[in-house]
């Protein structure tokens, strides 16, 4: 890659990453839609030291096309079953009678699939989409040892057993950029089954704000509402 495109996406990623510090303080309560019988509903995970707030231009997008949005910000260092556990009741308080979709950055991908393979969540979920999440770990997890970076180690107990009992059923869509410094090589952003998509020049933080992540993310929401219309 020439080195002024290297910059320009460097670029891009430092902004990413400022405007996920800005959003820290937004939509700390989780937010819980009222649908009617047969909408689709996209229930947004966010990831390791970020809150809900940084799915808000992503709200707003899938908001614009009449598709209901809920978040929920979890704590810091918290693990990935603990936090799948307060993804779920998050989804109970959403009618059954509606078509419920996971969409999770980093961490908050782990967080979706263990709660679909994990805690019963395929009951209740149509499809998972995972935005540079790290299912073969993420080398700088080393650096918090405990909790929720033993969970993230490549070496993890619990990734390897996400490998393992991936369920099939639930259809998975992952999306990875190739200049993700944090997840990488690529291919340890892919779930165990399930769609891939590369975004070329597109880092880890880079993937919150990008357009073509939003059209994806709208696109797959459709599809499943028109095959089950």
């Amino acid at each position: 890659m020439p080195r002024l495109q290297r910059s320009r996406w460097l670029g891009v990623e430092a902004i990413s990453t400022l405007r996920e510090a800005v959003a820290w303080p937004l939509d700390i309560s989780p937010i819980v839609p009222a649908p009617n019988d047969g909408e689709d509903v996209v229930v947004l995970v966010h990831g390791f030291m970020a809150t809900a707030g940084v799915f808000r231009p992503l709200r707003k997008r899938l908001d614009a096309e009449g598709i209901h949005s809920s978040t929920f910000t979890h704590l810091p260092g918290v693990g990935v079953r603990r936090i799948a556990l307060s993804l779920a009741k998050l989804v109970d308080k959403i009618p059954r009678t509606t078509r419920v979709h996971l969409v999770g950055h980093s961490l908050g991908g782990l967080v979706s699939r263990y709660y679909v393979d994990e805690l019963g969540g395929y009951q209740r979920v149509v499809q998972t989409i995972s935005l540079a999440t790290p299912f073969g770990g993420a080398k700088a997890a080393s650096f918090f040892p405990y909790f929720v970076g033993a969970d993230l180690h490549p070496d993890s107990e619990l990734l390897a057993r996400m490998r393992a009992t991936a369920r099939a059923d639930v259809p998975h869509t992952s999306i990875i950029g190739t200049a993700d410094k944090l997840v990488f090589p690529v291919e340890s952003a892919f779930f165990a089954h399930g769609d891939r998509i590369v975004l070329r020049h597109r880092g880890h933080n880079t993937l919150l704000y990008d357009n073509e992540v939003a059209r994806i993310v709208l696109a797959r929401v459709m599809q499943k509402t028109e095959k089950a219309a």
